[in-house]
């Protein structure tokens, strides 16, 4: 039998066999990558999470409204009525 390729050295193998990564850390990431893209899919079928809420959109669109949602209008300073 003729043997058409060529072996790596010994000292190289074992040095590219330290450079992979190994089979678990792959797996990790490709089930990482997965459930990324399964969250995106349901997030984006979903819609907004709550009322009136949309995109930003650019300034010249008018997207940005520069309204709080009303903010302001809370009584931060935690001094009522006792």
């Amino acid at each position: 039998m003729d043997e058409s390729r060529q072996s790596l050295p010994a000292g190289a193998s074992a040095a590219l066999r330290k450079m992979t990564p190994p089979p678990a850390l792959c797996g990790f990431l490709l089930l990482l990558a997965l459930m990324f893209a399964v969250s995106y899919t349901v997030g984006s079928a979903a819609g907004p999470v709550a009322p009136g809420m949309h995109g930003t959109g650019t300034p010249g669109q008018g997207g940005g409204s520069g309204d709080t949602g009303g903010a302001g209008d809370m009584d931060m300073h935690g001094g009522g009525d006792h």
